[in-house]
């Protein structure tokens, strides 16, 4: 929607939350195992690392509707384009992929990275380049592009803070990045080749998602940008220009299973975590502890699977299924802002406190690294309270109010109460599960 400043937009969160939090990552991998729950029980306390882990967790109750969105209108260009915009069609589409998604991931029949890696590749690589090739070879022949290409538009028009609340969305793009710093160990030298692979990983990034994004901004008006079908709507146009309708359905099935192997990946890997902790040290009731046969933990997944049903009839509700989506996407980042905030604050105390500890990676000013990646996360949850102008007017008091109270139910106070009521018969080995 933003055109050109989108590189701008891309850019600053990259250098103010994605870098940082590689590189802070990193160096408590390189020290302390266990991953979040651990960094910030060590850092801070235990009772604020299961709150770290159980936002990470949580996030993915906003994260699967809006994913869930985006693959319902792709898919809608391989029969029937206009149910892009369908929220009764969107919110059918969630509740039936996500629980065909429980189905598949209860049998434990799917091999998740290899799907997920040729999905990345088939559904998106590929994809995002035929994109911006088309989009190149539309802008040579001297056609005139939906959205100002000149200096005069590098940054985003200002016109106070609701005109830049889709800034947010990059954050949630870049959150998860501390997953990979279990890798740090690996390498022959962590002080020079961490901060290389950091740079080269924050340029392929970069080269990912702007060049894409300005593809969809020159096909496509910003006015009709939708934020599920944005993409489909500029293959369409430029397929149409180059009198290649009949590639539409391809790419469209092509980008769905991407994201159903993505949605499979993240399916299995937060649950796991959060009962892994919740049974070694007791926070989770012994029911949620169980898995069947198969070592999934449905006894979590079904609960969340019904939240998530509740969310996705909202998309019936609401008035566009873009503002829809980008509710459930902003709220997914708050909650995921809340873990990455005990994570700086844990990593600049373990710094201080624990000075001496081994550890096979040391951030560079990591002091001022936590402070920056502290105060980018609490600047884009505040930004995020509020709702974007481009998706039309809001009452911004009902609004804000209403994400708050949804991030106090799902990331707050659900592992604030199960903390405080935890009993010690809910630890393994203290009589079985």
């Amino acid at each position: 929607m933003f055109g050109l400043p989108s590189v701008v937009i891309y850019v600053i969160p990259a250098v103010v939350f994605l870098v940082p939090a590689a590189l802070v990552s990193a160096e408590l991998a390189s020290g302390w195992e266990g991953g979040v729950y651990n960094w910030v029980s060590q850092g801070i306390s235990p009772a604020m690392g299961f709150a770290a882990v159980w936002c990470q967790f949580a996030q993915t109750t906003f994260y699967y509707p809006a994913v869930l969105a985006y693959i319902a209108s792709t898919l809608s260009y391989a029969f029937a384009p206009g149910l892009a915009h369908s929220g009764v069609y969107t919110t059918v589409v969630i509740i039936v992929l996500f629980w065909g998604a429980v189905l598949v991931a209860a049998r434990g029949l799917v091999a998740t990275d290899k799907l997920a890696s040729w999905g990345i590749l088939i559904g998106t690589l590929i994809p995002g380049l035929l994109l911006v090739v088309m989009a190149a070879i539309y802008l040579a022949q001297g056609n005139h592009s939906a959205a100002p290409l000149n200096g005069h538009h590098v940054l985003p028009p200002w016109h106070g803070l609701t005109s830049i609340v889709l800034i947010v969305n990059a954050f949630f793009t870049y959150a998860g990045v501390e997953v990979n710093a279990v890798h740090v160990g690996h390498l022959r030298n962590p002080a020079r080749e961490f901060p290389k692979a950091v740079l080269l990983a924050v340029i392929l990034i970069l080269l990912v998602f702007i060049p894409p994004t300005l593809a969809i901004s020159i096909a496509v008006p910003s006015a009709h940008i939708s934020l599920t079908a944005g993409v489909m709507q500029a293959f369409r146009s430029l397929l149409d220009h180059f009198s290649l309708s009949f590639l539409e359905p391809v790419i469209a099935i092509g980008l769905v299973v991407a994201s159903i192997s993505g949605l499979l990946d993240w399916l299995a890997g937060p649950s796991t975590g959060l009962v892994q902790i919740g049974r070694e040290r007791g926070y989770l009731p012994r029911y949620f502890q169980q898995v069947n046969a198969n070592g999934v933990q449905l006894r979590i997944l079904v609960p969340q699977g019904v939240v998530i049903t509740v969310i996705g009839l909202l998309y019936a509700l609401v008035p566009t299924v873009s503002r829809a989506y980008w509710i459930f996407a902003a709220l997914a980042t708050e909650v995921y802002l809340i873990m990455y905030v005990l994570m700086f604050v844990a990593a600049r105390n373990l710094r201080r406190r624990e000075s001496a500890h081994p550890r096979g990676y040391r951030a560079p000013a990591l002091i001022t690294i936590c402070l920056v990646g502290v105060l980018a996360s609490l600047a884009a949850g505040i930004v995020g309270l509020l709702p974007p102008s481009q998706l039309g007017h809001a009452s911004t008091p009902a609004y804000v109010s209403g994400m708050l109270a949804a991030v106090l139910l799902i990331g707050v106070l659900p592992p604030a109460l199960l903390y405080r009521l935890r009993r010690p018969e809910w630890k393994a080995g203290s009589g079985g599960i």
